[in-house]
């Protein structure tokens, strides 16, 4: 398995990111008892004793220190479980990751601990981003978006979950960790694995409630990390532990009057595959909190307590950024109620729902020939998901909404969203056919950043670089001007008749819904690719 994975993989790290700033992050994991908890605990939850992230931030040009590896610490555990996860048998896996590998050494090109440098925005403040992993992901597989972003002057904060869908991760316990530093004989492990765990994607019964079990604690765990966010924020570091020893004690004090987490509907939501679904159920779930329908399900996936600070953040105006969502979680029979309500940036009852400005979606050519995914997918876009399909366009018309900006990449596998694709690149070829993931990283960067400029967030300009994949003329400005201020051509609905951008093509939500899987009555037959 090791010669195996080493001809996968011909990189010993990643391309440096293209935006003006360096790059920092810092690792941490805080005790969920030092933070209000935002619902109910979920079940399942009770050996969940803390909130592990991962921030990207800009940093200094003078900035110097180590990068971080690619695979997290204990490396042995994740490299096992990807091994696992790959095919291999636990016995396998488990014998396999004690081989030193080329893996073990692959570095991000983010300086460990460096220093925050201030924004030019007037406020002060930095745009926040909270990016959800998606099935065996980990807070370090979408570095080189999140890397990226951080380059143009976005903090991206990274959740790694313990609901069982990452691809391995490592809960430390607060209490026996005190008493082994205290001297006191642990009367428990200072630490616990969580491993992945590998459900079917064909729809049952007990599978939706599987993934409905593991959303309610992606939801709880969210939530606590905006908890932690805004006393981060607040400057009130201090006042939680930081279980991660190899992050100083001062390096979350930096960020103190720097996150662009107080004001409603700042903060920028986003996810991948499985991640996007819970960005989408998270931010609908405290939208409607208060709506009757909502309150009347039984087993609910987020039910928000009044007290909970992201009842407050998030609104009719909060971005969302969903990359190949999968649509299979979202329209469980128990969370029918949820799924009939539209994202909220539709809602016709507020004041300046800014409708599909708010939202960017973007499929790999995998998800996007994947039919009734993709009408399904329509549906849930649109401003009426129970409406009778397809979608109209006098449902955007009469409330004045504007339609999503809906994209996808051609020649472009699922997995080239994450990391994955840009380290196993021949792998991704041969068995997922998808091609060029540095061009889908390109493409989902323009995209994002552009999303971020027309709600209002102040980004670095797209610079010529990642415009590799448009014509001539318009790479000539942006190298002459040092960068695009303003790129709507990444936005445009006729981007494909322009021909403007390479292997980009817009999804018109007109029209579609015909081949949905039934969501509204919860009779689906979709299947994860």
């Amino acid at each position: 398995m090791s010669s195996y994975l080493g001809r996968l993989n011909p990189i010993p790290g990643f391309p440096g990111y293209s935006g003006p700033h360096k790059v920092g992050t810092v690792d941490v994991e805080i005790p969920i008892s030092e933070l209000p908890s935002p619902c109910p605990v979920p079940d399942g939850a009770q050996d969940i004793h803390t909130i592990l992230f991962r921030i990207f931030y800009p940093t200094s040009s003078e900035a110097k220190g180590k990068e971080i590896t690619w695979l997290p610490n204990p490396q042995r555990q994740y490299l096992m479980g990807y091994g696992f996860f790959m095919g291999a048998s636990p016995l396998l896996s488990s014998l396999a990751s004690f081989v030193p590998r080329y893996l073990h050494y692959v570095t991000i090109p983010a300086i460990k601990n460096a220093p925050l440098i201030s924004p030019a925005a007037k406020d002060g403040r930095w745009p926040t981003m909270i990016f959800s992993h998606g099935l065996a992901g980990s807070r370090n597989s979408y570095s080189q978006l999140a890397g990226s972003l951080a380059s143009h002057g976005v903090v991206v904060i990274c959740p790694e979950y313990r609901d069982g869908s990452a691809i391995a991760t490592v809960v430390r316990d607060p209490v026996a960790l005190s008493e082994y530093q205290g001297g006191l004989f642990a009367q428990r492990p200072r630490s616990a694995g969580v491993v992945y765990r590998n459900l079917p994607h064909t729809p049952s019964r007990e599978i939706s409630e599987a993934r409905d079990a593991q959303l309610r604690v992606r939801a709880w765990e969210t939530g606590l990390l905006y908890e932690a966010l805004v006393k981060i924020d607040e400057g009130k570091a201090e006042s939680m532990t930081n279980l991660n020893t190899s992050t100083p004690a001062e390096a979350l004090s930096r960020f103190t009057n720097r996150l662009d987490v107080q004001e409603p509907g700042k903060v920028i939501w986003a996810g991948h595959s499985f991640g996007a679904a819970t960005i989408t159920q998270v931010v609908k779930s405290t939208y409607y909190a208060d709506r009757p329908q909502v309150k009347s399900i039984a087993n609910p996936i987020f039910a928000v307590k009044e007290s909970a600070k992201i009842r407050q953040q998030i609104t009719n105006q909060s971005v969302a950024i969903l990359l190949d969502m999968w649509c299979l979680p979202m329209i469980s029979p128990d969370q029918t109620a949820l799924y009939k309500l539209p994202l909220p940036c539709y809602d016709v009852n507020a004041s300046n729902s800014p409708g599909g400005n708010a939202l960017l979606a973007v499929e790999s050519d995998a998800f996007f020939k994947w039919t009734e995914h993709l009408h399904t997918k329509a549906m849930i876009l649109s401003p009426s998901p129970t409406a009778v399909p397809p979608v109209s366009a006098s449902a955007f018309d009469e409330p004045g909404f504007s339609r999503p900006s809906w994209f996808y990449v051609k020649d472009s596998a699922h997995m080239s969203q994450s990391d994955f694709a840009t380290l196993f690149p021949w792998l991704v070829r041969r068995v997922f056919n998808g091609h060029a993931p540095e061009r889908v990283v390109r493409l989902n960067l323009r995209a994002v950043l552009q999303t971020l400029r027309r709600n209002g967030h102040s980004v670095a300009p797209t610079c010529a670089a990642d415009l590799a994949d448009g014509d001539e003329p318009t790479v000539a400005k942006a190298a002459a001007a040092g960068g695009l201020e303003d790129d709507p051509a990444i936005l445009d609905s006729k981007v494909a008749d322009l021909k403007a951008i390479d292997a980009w093509t817009h999804i018109d939500v007109v029209g579609l819904g015909l081949k949905s899987a039934a969501a509204a009555t919860q009779t689906t037959n979709v299947d994860e690719k």
